[in-house]
Order: structure tokens, then C-alpha cells, then sequence
């Protein structure tokens, strides 16, 4: 069942970090007249806002991007129950229990996303392989190719709270991918949700 043109708007903003309405109306199928007016809504709801852009010459573009509020419709993974067991572990146990706990779960995260891998050969297959399984887990991930370089592109953190709370998740993923994508390129966090960036993106080079 098609989803509603409102719920594909939100979607759309949440992969794009920002886009025009002609932009949302041509890629969601719907007419310029229907965009804007969905448009209208959600930011008459605080979901979206406006950002004005002058892009040379001519009038200035109107982009638009989600509010915090708007965000929020793509929601952590139980939150605030992992939050308080982290805390928990922490207090009754200390760092150290906290950080194998952490260590055991990127253990089994890896191999899974290693079986996953297994047929892949080549790089973008590699990458093919872990945006698939990296979203079947809520993370929508994608990747493209800009020149030489390679971007593995996460628009949505479902453990976000979890990962604000204790940074140690984020690190033991970027060395799992290292891992997984091999010694003959280097993998490095060049934009990050918990630092305030839209998305996780790794680029991927040589």
C-alpha cells in the first residue's frame, strides 16, 4: 500500500537533508500544486521549514528541511529504556563492563554483517551488501561514488540516544566497517548525527 504523499515528503527529507519543492514533486510522482500544499501543512505543523538559498543569479531557492519535531517521526529504538540500562551498567559495574558490553555487541554485529558479505568481490558490492544490511536495521543506508572516493551514507540512527550516551558504540562501528571493507582503503567518518550533522556518512578511499 503506497503510503501518503505527506509521509513520502518527511521520507524523502530525512534521505535528502534538504530539497526544493519542484525537487519532491518530480522524484514523489505528485503535481508542483500538491507539493506545496502538503508542504504548507507539515511546516503549518512544525515538521518542516523553509531555507532560503540565493544560488547566483536569479531569484533565490526555497528548500526545505525537517525541524527537530519532524525528526522525531523517525523515533530512536526504545530510547529511553536503553539509555537507563546503560546508566545502570555504568553505576552498578563501571566503565570497563560497560565498554565489553560494547565490545561483545560489535563482536556479533560483525559477523553477521560478514556472512552478509561473504559473496561480495568488489567494493561496491561490499558496500551494496552492507547498506542493504545496515537497513534492514533502520539505519537507511545507501552509498554512492563522488570521483575516486566512496561514501557510505546512514540517514537515520536508530540507536541515537544510545549512542549519544555512550560514544563507544560509534566508535566500535567505524571499526567494524574499516574491517569489513579491508586494509586496501581507509574508512573515516566525515559527518556525524551525534555531532549535530543530519546523517552518518564514511567516506571510503584509497
Amino acid at each position: 500500500m503506497k503510503k501518503p504523499a505527506a509521509d513520502r515528503i518527511l521520507m524523502f527529507l530525512k534521505m535528502r537533508g534538504e530539497a526544493t519543492s519542484l525537487l519532491m514533486a518530480k522524484e514523489l510522482s505528485i503535481t508542483k500544486e500538491g507539493a506545496r500544499k502538503h508542504l504548507l501543512n507539515l511546516a503549518e505543523a512544525g515538521l518542516i521549514e523553509p531555507i532560503i538559498k540565493s544560488e547566483g543569479v536569479g531569484r533565490p531557492s526555497t528548500y526545505y528541511t525537517l525541524t527537530d519535531k519532524g525528526l522525531a517521526q523517525f523515533p530512536d529504538t526504545h530510547a529511553e529504556v536503553t539509555v537507563q540500562l546503560l546508566q545502570s551498567v555504568k553505576n552498578l559495574l563501571g566503565e570497563n563492563a560497560l565498554d565489553l558490553l560494547i565490545t561483545d555487541r560489535e563482536k556479533h554485529t560483525y559477523k553477521r554483517y560478514e556472512k552478509a558479505l561473504s559473496k561480495a568481490k568488489t567494493l561496491e558490492q561490499r558496500l551494496g551488501a552492507l547498506a542493504e544490511a545496515r537497513s534492514k536495521e533502520g539505519y537507511m543506508a545507501e552509498w554512492k561514488k563522488e570521483g575516486q572516493d566512496y561514501f557510505l551514507i546512514e540517514n537515520h540512527c536508530p540507536i541515537c540516544a544510545a549512542a549519544t550516551e555512550c560514544q563507544g558504540f560509534c566508535k566500535a562501528e567505524l571499526s567494524n566497517f574499516q574491517s569489513l571493507i579491508g586494509d586496501d582503503y581507509q574508512v573515516e567518518r566525515v559527518d556525524h548525527i551525534i555531532s549535530g550533522g543530519q546523517r552518518c556518512v564514511y567516506k571510503i578511499s584509497q
